[in-house]
């Protein structure tokens, strides 16, 4: 998979951050679980993004309570089927029973970075783009990308620079001019009104007005 993308529209692969503490680096969101299904302690996972195929190639999976628990919980799992739309049912070696499945209702499912799928020319992970610096094309930095949100026709990367201040950045192709994993870097078009750089301090602001 190529390290940028340049006049392509960059597909964000939806699969979230990789790094959720120290002991869970190298590690991705690949879905959640939703409850119970049948009585032998199957589980209903929501996949993140709309390909199954990371998730159902894992014999191995690793269950978080929260983004930043210190602690997962590694587990044998098989893959036994698909649900509803964007759901798969899996079979982990501890869980016997529908009780014991329900009570692992909204753990977050993980597994290691170096099973994803390659993507294609300019299509790229959600974790991939995570701690990358924002810059324009004139070369301002706008920040770091700290999430990155599903809304529909593009993700969004929501970046944030040292003093807090936020921006939302779609990734549509006439915005995200180039994305360069090796060094780490995005660039984006400075369209006016996208991006504010927060140039003018309180006090420039209040003797605008």
């Amino acid at each position: 998979m190529p390290s940028q993308a340049s006049g392509e529209h960059p597909r964000v692969g939806c699969v979230r951050s990789s790094i959720l503490s120290e002991s869970n680096a190298n590690r991705v969101e690949l879905g959640r679980i939703l409850g119970a299904h049948g009585l032998r302690g199957q589980v209903r996972v929501k996949v993140f993004g709309d390909d199954a195929g990371n998730l159902v190639q894992c014999d191995e999976i690793w269950l978080a309570s929260k983004q930043d628990d210190p602690d997962p919980q590694l587990h044998k799992a098989r893959y036994v089927g698909t649900g509803r739309p964007g759901e798969v049912r899996l079979q982990l070696d501890t869980i016997g029973d529908r009780d014991e499945a329900t009570a692992l209702r909204g753990k977050i499912v993980l597994a290691p970075a170096g099973i994803l799928q390659p993507l294609a020319a300019g299509e790229f992970y959600w974790h991939e783009l995570i701690g990358c610096e924002v810059q324009t094309e004139a070369g301002d930095v706008v920040g770091t990308v700290r999430e990155i949100w599903e809304t529909g026709a593009h993700d969004v990367l929501v970046v944030r620079n040292e003093a807090g201040r936020q921006n939302l950045i779609p990734t549509a192709r006439e915005i995200t001019q180039n994305i360069d994993l090796e060094n780490q870097r995005i660039v984006v078009a400075g369209l006016p009104g996208l991006i504010d750089l927060g140039e003018l301090g309180e006090e420039d602001q209040e003797g605008g007005a």
